[in-house]
């Protein structure tokens, strides 16, 4: 039996769908979708290249596939782990992979209220203090993210260092790229600096009943 003819049908065929789903994935707006027919057009290349004897085709997509797998993985971790950490303490860990380690030193002022705002941090070790507020933060805290969300980009609150350590700095383009690229990581971003803002607030409730109570506890002159 003369397989040379199917091989052929089975490359064209093979070919045919693959430019369907090249075709799909250059229409994708998001990066998950996209990573998926991509990996989808891997594995047809892969499975035509081998009975036509398209080796290019297939070193070429055989390197590919593990690379857009990995990258998918990471992507659906970095929702998964968001989404953890709305529901539970908060916590930035997933934030890490995308920072920049910056060193800081007793006194040393991180940004200033109403200054141009690009970047927030993640606390890794040391004491900062928000100082308007006089909160102070504690390790494993992310500050800075409200001046991405205020309308002008600028800082609310000064934030300094009160015992030397270190943060992870984050820029805004970065975090913006993040959500562009996968919707679901913005709302759930979204939702955790929500969540952060009411926390602030009801600290900032707790203090002002701590100064208010005495107050009210003074006897009235007679």
């Amino acid at each position: 039996m003369d397989t040379s003819h199917l091989a052929e049908h089975a490359g064209a065929a093979g070919s045919f769908f693959a430019s369907i789903f090249v075709v799909a994935t250059l229409s994708m707006r998001t990066m998950i979708p996209l990573r998926v027919f991509a990996i989808l057009t891997n594995i047809i290349l892969i499975a035509t290249a081998v009975p036509t004897h398209n080796y290019a085709t297939l070193v070429l997509h055989s390197v590919l596939l593990p690379v857009n797998t990995y990258r998918l993985h990471q992507m659906l971790q970095l929702v998964r782990n968001v989404k953890k950490s709305v529901n539970s303490d908060l916590s930035m860990d997933w934030l890490r992979p995308f920072t920049t380690e910056r060193k800081c030193t007793l006194g040393e002022v991180l940004f200033y209220k109403d200054e141009k705002a690009d970047s927030m941090f993640y606390i890794v070790s040391g004491r900062f203090r928000l100082v308007e507020s006089g909160i102070e933060l504690p390790i494993g805290a992310i500050v800075g993210e409200f001046g991405m969300l205020s309308p002008s980009n600028t800082r609310t609150q000064t934030l300094e260092c009160v015992e030397s350590g270190v943060v992870l700095s984050v820029t805004y383009d970065q975090v913006e790229q993040l959500y562009v690229q996968n919707p679901a990581f913005g709302f759930y971003f979204l939702r955790l600096a929500s969540a952060r803002l009411f926390q602030n607030i009801s600290t900032l409730e707790q203090r002002l009943a701590q100064y208010t109570a005495p107050v009210a506890a003074e006897p009235k002159p007679a």
